[in-house]
């Protein structure tokens, strides 16, 4: 199979991307990870289903094609339709990746198909095969209205199918004992098929037959299991199916069934919303299948004639008052298309904390039709810093339009209100510990860079205080406000502040603190640091010095923790390492040492002497060219042999001499045998001359 469909690369490599926008809540990022996913590393696809879902995923997201197709997709497309090994799947895949290419196919090809899958039908005793066989008998419908495809008894097929729906809603895959567990993912493939009967039927089919499916469907919608954030989902915890492709089964299934029977289902609107908020939720999956479950079961929302979610959003949910922001919402329905018209109105606002106070109520946003966008843009008066739960109410008023929207009733979107907090009345003092009088006393400026430098003892208090207030004059409690006190050593000690409304107080009493500071005297830093998601001028600030004069500390007195060591200063330099060698040995007087020279070269003038004495000429050298060369190769290696040895007195160790000697000892062997032999060839011919 991969080898006849690897033809798909070229063909994906060939699409483009569409210019047309893609807005929210589908992203540039659901393109580029279809883009990804879609294209297989090893070059090949390993189905025709993978093919579908690749193509349907582009569809979805507007990348089209290019009008250039590969032929060999077509191709394949009626080899599975002409065989007759091919499997029922293998058909409704071949004829969902057609009706995306229309390739041009012979009418015979398509009566052929037509005839298999009717033939199929009426054998068929599993839910699979009528998913399979009438799905691709309503895909070859919707090719081409000259084609005639009907289901002659639909209504026998109909009770078939419904003979394996249980009363809570879900569907068995077959009638076959063995396998009589119920199943949520095959609801959805019962109702998408029961949806393809009533489109084939050649005469209207029983009606209180669909009248039970339809009662099936709110009983399978009491089993959706939901998110704190208002997601709803389907977990099918009898089957190897994950919740994003049993959620994605039910949805097709729902659809698909609602698009092609009179009447409305009696499904909630917040419950198509809460799926909808399910999908988007997601985010951009990490597989190929997940991806295109998602994205085909937001396509099906989009279209659906149940009701089209439309989905709340805020593009930005903090606001700062300092800036005037403006409350912004934006209303689209689940791929990000335009809405259709509505009202938008904020219900109430209130405080986190206190629910049952709302500072605005029933304010009607103003919509711009260039942007899409509906906003408030002033915020009321009495809004101040903080956190705020805002209540909308999307209200859809064009009666003449057919299509049903669900917004799901109020929604409650969380958002922060941010601006400068401002700080007065700050000063630090020094008091007595016994009369409280005021020894030193300093006025601080958060807007300015003072640095105080202050001196106590044991016997003195330190004492921060300052106001902390909104923009619009109300007392502000930050998240974080603490006093940091960091000794020379390094110790910190952190003192957490009180606040009383406006007024935020500490005061150090040194005399109760000499244990926890270690009785550590000397210069301790002063760090105050405010902070606060809402508050845009948080800041960390030196306020300066103390120096403290602490009495000694007794014996059993609590030692300070050891510092941790700085993980900068491995990079940093290292300590220097001093080495002092040993002492050299003593050694022995230059005059000894060049007597032993001149030992050692006896032996060498000896051997000289006997040269000598024996009277060697160059008589008996070779004449001939290749026992010469053998000849001078031979004193060459004697001579390399002796230069070893110098070297070995001089620079090489026993094991580098021993190895070269190895060498030089084989090299002469060689050259000194051939020499040799050479001689004593020459000594028998001259004898026997």
């Amino acid at each position: 199979m991969a080898r006849n469909i690897g033809f798909m690369v070229p063909l994906l490599l060939s699409l483009f991307i569409c210019e047309a926008a893609i807005f929210r809540p589908i992203t540039d990022s659901h393109r580029s990870a279809a883009l990804e996913l879609f294209m297989p590393d090893d070059g090949s696809y390993g189905s025709l289903e993978e093919i579908y879902e690749a193509l349907r995923t582009f569809q979805i997201l507007g990348i089209e094609k290019n009008v250039d197709l590969s032929r060999a997709t077509c191709l394949l497309i009626v080899e599975k339709l002409s065989s007759s090994s091919s499997s029922t799947k293998d058909l409704f895949y071949a004829l969902r990746v057609n009706s995306i290419l229309k390739c041009d196919i012979n009418a015979e090809v398509f009566e052929g198909t037509i005839s298999k899958l009717q033939t199929i039908i009426k054998d068929a005793n599993s839910l699979l095969d009528f998913y399979h066989s009438i799905g691709g008998l309503v895909l070859m419908k919707g090719e081409d209205s000259k084609i005639n495809v009907h289901l002659a008894d639909a209504d026998g097929v109909l009770h078939s199918i419904k003979a394996l729906s249980q009363s809570d809603g879900r569907w068995h895959y077959s009638s076959n004992s063995n396998i009589a567990e119920s199943s949520t993912y095959a609801a959805g493939i019962a109702l998408e098929t029961i949806a393809g009967i009533v489109s084939l039927a050649s005469s209207e089919v029983d009606q209180s037959m669909i009248a039970t499916v339809k009662n099936d469907i709110t009983k399978l919608f009491d089993s959706v299991e939901s998110y704190g954030d208002g997601a709803l989902y389907f977990d099918d915890k009898l089957e190897d199916q994950g919740t994003l492709s049993t959620t994605s089964s039910v949805v097709r299934g729902v659809t698909s069934f609602a698009s092609v029977t009179s009447g409305r289902l009696n499904l909630p609107g917040d419950k198509i919303v809460g799926l909808a908020k399910f999908f988007l939720g997601i985010g951009v999956p990490g597989t190929a299948k997940d991806l295109f479950d998602q994205l085909d079961s937001l396509a099906c929302l989009e279209k659906n004639s149940v009701a089209i979610p439309l989905i709340l959003s805020l593009p930005a949910t903090v606001l700062s008052l300092t800036k005037n922001d403006h409350l912004k919402v934006k209303v689209n329905t689940v791929l990000g298309s335009n809405s259709p018209p509505l009202t938008v109105r904020l219900v109430r606002v209130f405080r986190s904390d206190s629910k049952e106070t709302s500072v605005v109520e029933n304010q009607e946003l103003k919509f711009d039709p260039e942007s899409s966008v509906h906003s408030l843009d002033v915020l009321p008066q009495t809004v101040d810093v903080g956190k705020y739960i805002c209540v909308f109410e999307v209200v859809h008023h064009d009666p003449d339009n057919e299509k049903m929207y669900a917004t799901g009733g109020q929604s409650q979107v969380p958002i922060y209100i941010t601006g400068l907090i401002k700080i007065d009345s700050a000063e630090i003092t020094i008091l007595d510990s016994d009369v409280g009088s005021i020894e030193t006393k300093q006025k601080l400026d958060f807007s300015g860079e003072t640095a105080v430098s202050l001196s106590a003892n044991h016997l003195q208090k330190l004492r921060l205080s300052f106001q902390m207030t909104t923009p619009l004059g109300n007392a502000f409690k930050p998240h974080q406000a603490f006093l940091k006190l960091i000794h020379e050593s390094k110790v910190e000690h952190i003192f957490v502040l009180g606040n009383s409304g406006k007024q935020f107080e500490i005061i150090l009493d040194f005399l109760g603190l000499v244990d926890r500071l270690y009785y550590l005297s000397g210069r301790y830093d002063i760090q105050l640091t405010i902070g606060d998601a809402s508050m845009e001028n948080s800041f960390l600030w030196a306020l300066g010095h103390v120096d403290l004069d602490l009495p000694e500390a007794p014996e059993k007195a609590k030692r300070p923790p050891p510092q941790p060591a700085d993980p900068y200063m491995r990079y940093g330099p290292k300590q220097e390492i001093t080495h002092i060698f040993r002492l050299p040995e003593k050694r022995p007087p230059q005059d000894l040492s060049l007597a032993f020279l001149a030992l050692t070269l006896l032996p060498l003038i000896g051997f000289l002497a006997g040269l000598l004495r024996l009277g060697v000429n160059l008589k008996n050298f070779p004449g001939s060219a290749v026992p010469a060369t053998f000849a001078i190769l031979f004193h060459v290696g004697i001579a390399a042999v002796l230069l070893l040895y110098v070297l070995f007195w001089l620079k090489f160790n026993l094991f580098t001499t021993l190895k070269l000697l190895g060498f030089l000892g084989a090299f002469l062997l060689f050259v000194g045998h051939r020499t040799l032999s050479y001689l004593a060839s020459t000594s028998a011919k001259l004898k026997s001359a």
